[in-house]
């Protein structure tokens, strides 16, 4: 399997589908790359060629002690992209990879990118706060962490619920996303659940959004029960110069996962790629 290994030693594994211009998902949390499957094939017969990482601390990647916040994880992307000389890229990030990639263009700027998707995607501020009324409260945060703590396998079932809004009347989730999701999420170790947590509630993309200076498409479910749409995509697109904001009614967290909405974000996906 590939992997590429970062200045601090960690490996970082990647899937790496197809030829032509890259596409790069960056998944989000506690996922990893497999997430991704649907759109890295209808990418790669797309005629593009799909990349895919592992966060450190997910799948199959290296489980280190430390290094999980943006500015560490941005770093990490950006030596994915320079190891396999990625150019002209686009990159597509769910939830709080979200955060990685605007953190990325943060650090490190748009010269390897073309153009840039957010699914349901954390910035700029998911935290409570009186500049961020619409956003998420604190305890909230801490209850996701006493139960990745307490018995995560159990909260990881339970979580998948709101996280693809299976509990919705005509939901069209399925139980195998359920069971994906579960899977995915057990192979992220334990450290890295609760240290993400703490980064992707409380850190401040403002000023990375501010950066982005190449097309950008944000797409977001209105019942997304994860990442409120009104503290995160709908102020983003407010933010990111000429973006391109689409909402999904009914959509869940889980757009790119479940059936129905999974197949209208990769046609959404593969035409604004022709762009």
């Amino acid at each position: 399997m590939p992997y590429r290994t970062t200045r601090d030693g960690v490996e970082i594994f990647y899937k790496d589908w197809g030829s032509g211009r890259p596409v790069v998902f960056i998944h989000g949390w506690p996922l990893n790359a497999d997430a991704w499957d649907d759109q890295m094939k209808a990418v790669a017969d797309a005629g593009y060629r799909g990349v895919a990482h592992d966060r450190r601390g997910h799948g199959r990647s290296s489980q280190p002690w430390g290094g999980y916040d943006f500015d560490t994880f941005a770093d990490d992307l950006d030596e994915l992209l320079t190891g396999l000389d990625l150019r002209d890229v686009t990159l597509v990030a769910h939830s709080m990879g979200g955060g990685e990639l605007a953190r990325y263009i943060g650090r490190h700027g748009t010269g390897r990118i073309r153009s840039a998707v957010l699914l349901a995607a954390i910035p700029p501020l998911m935290l409570q706060g009186p500049d961020n009324p619409e956003g998420v409260p604190q305890e909230v945060f801490d209850q996701i962490k006493q139960g990745i703590l307490s018995e995560r396998s159990q909260f990881w079932k339970d979580t998948s619920v709101g996280f693809l809004s299976a509990d919705r009347a005509g939901t069209r989730a399925t139980q195998g996303n359920r069971d994906a999701f579960w899977f995915m999420a057990m192979h992220e170790s334990i450290e890295a659940g609760v240290r993400c947590v703490d980064a992707f509630a409380a850190t401040d993309f403002h000023e990375d959004l501010r950066k982005f200076d190449v097309p950008t498409l944000i797409v977001h479910g209105d019942d997304d029960q994860v990442v409120p749409i009104d503290a995160t995509g709908r102020k983003a697109a407010r933010i990111i110069p000429n973006a391109t904001l689409k909402v999904y009614e009914g959509g869940s967290h889980g757009i790119a996962l479940v059936p129905g909405d999974k197949e209208r974000f990769n046609r959404d996906l593969l035409d604004f790629l022709k762009e």
